[in-house]
């Protein structure tokens, strides 16, 4: 077992040089639950709340596998009183969705399960048209994973981040349970942006998200975005670092091929006409490691290495 004399996940994959491009785990939509308490090694699942709502809330979001965190905000904690309760949907480029509530009886819960299924349907209700109007006026929530009962270094590294960031933007963080990757603490992900940071610290954590908040992203930090899959967020995160900061929505995907071992990503920048970049990617396996603080085995990861860059042929 890997938790024995002081081993800490993230100071080895420091060490070893773990690069955090491409681990974003996929999604466009979550559900935040405040929830001031202690919070379970396995987060939702395990909070002491009626079963019956609990089951609901969970096979409402598997049915759109939507990952539902817990949140509180950064500080002293308090327990009990009234929290809230937000949906956050990705719908696409431009479209970020909330939706908000309050709740204090585990049965107030249940409003989730029905903001699920406006945000799945964007029907034409009264609950759709208060999901439209929020679409792109909000800010967006910066969630710092400070999950301690499932990963000391969540703990360890992801608070000092939470409240320096708290500090600069106080109605915008939240600590939140586990989002994984739990080695590249501390981890931010940005909702509904749909955006993976890593690796941070208490200085970085800051300039990232004020580029974030400026619509200025760059390859540097970044694990990658939620609704790419894990060679698109590689070919992605590449141009950022190559060509400078940009826009959450400035690329896109235009097609991912392979040929003689190699993926070839084209990455279409949607602020010009026509322009493309082509991304070659290789993937290997690392050796196998101990990749979390409670990890029983050694395990392996994927290895992305960008071995070209190049203009694509330009869009017709």
């Amino acid at each position: 077992m890997s938790e024995v004399r002081g081993f800490r996940c993230s100071n080895a994959a420091r060490d070893r040089g773990d690069s955090i491009v491409g681990t974003a785990p996929r999604g466009t939509y979550w559900v935040l639950i405040e929830h001031r308490g202690g919070w379970p090694i396995n987060g939702f699942e395990g909070l002491d709340i009626d079963w019956r709502v609990r089951s609901e809330v969970f096979y409402a979001a598997q049915s759109l596998r939507a990952r539902i965190l817990l949140i509180r905000r950064p500080g002293r904690r308090t327990r009990g009183g009234p929290g809230v309760w937000g949906v956050m949907h990705l719908e696409g480029p431009g479209l970020l969705h909330q939706m908000w509530g309050e709740w204090e009886d585990d049965s107030d819960l249940l409003a989730i399960v029905e903001a699920l299924e406006a945000c799945a349907a964007q029907s034409e209700t009264a609950q759709s048209e208060t999901l439209q109007s929020e679409t792109g006026l909000l800010p967006p929530v910066v969630l710092v994973c400070a999950h301690g009962q499932h990963d000391v270094c969540c703990a360890v590294r992801g608070r000092p981040v939470a409240a320096v960031l708290a500090e600069r933007w106080p109605d915008l963080v939240w600590e939140c349970t586990h989002v994984g990757g739990d080695r590249f603490a501390a981890n931010i992900l940005v909702v509904p942006d749909g955006v993976y940071y890593g690796n941070l610290d208490e200085d970085t954590a800051v300039e990232v998200i004020a580029g974030h908040l400026a619509d200025e992203i760059d390859g540097f930090h970044l694990r990658g975005y939620t609704d790419l899959n894990s060679l698109e967020q590689v070919a992605v995160a590449a141009v950022l670092r190559e060509r400078g900061p940009a826009g959450r929505f400035a690329y896109g995907i235009g097609s991912v091929d392979s040929a003689d071992g190699v993926w070839t990503v084209r990455v279409i920048d949607r602020r010009t006409a026509s322009a493309t970049v082509d991304v070659d990617i290789t993937v290997s396996r690392s050796d196998p490691h101990f990749l979390t603080c409670r990890g029983v085995e050694r395990a392996v990861a994927n290895v992305f290495t960008v071995v070209g860059m190049r203009p694509g042929d330009p869009l017709r």
